[in-house]
């Protein structure tokens, strides 16, 4: 668990095997560059961040703030975002 959010297990698994730094994530999560409430079907917030350690990318952090605590579904470097 990171400040309050727990992992899926889909998740967990995602952050080791990108070599995720868990201070990426907290980063993201406590301060996002920009923050997307309801971005999916699923009704997910996306968090995003971009990380100057690793090339400027941008680091996704979706979470499902219905569970209890917040749970991050998903976190990876998307390309898409400029």
């Amino acid at each position: 668990m990171i400040g309050g959010f727990e992992f899926s297990d889909h998740a967990h698994h995602q952050m080791q095997e990108r070599n995720i730094q868990a201070s990426w994530l907290t980063e993201t999560l406590s301060a996002p560059d920009r923050l997307l409430p309801l971005a999916d079907p699923h009704d997910n917030t996306h968090y995003l961040k971009q990380i100057s350690e690793f090339g400027d990318r941008w680091l996704r952090v979706i979470v499902n703030p219905n569970a209890d605590p917040q749970r991050i579904v998903a976190l990876f470097f998307d390309r898409r975002v400029k």
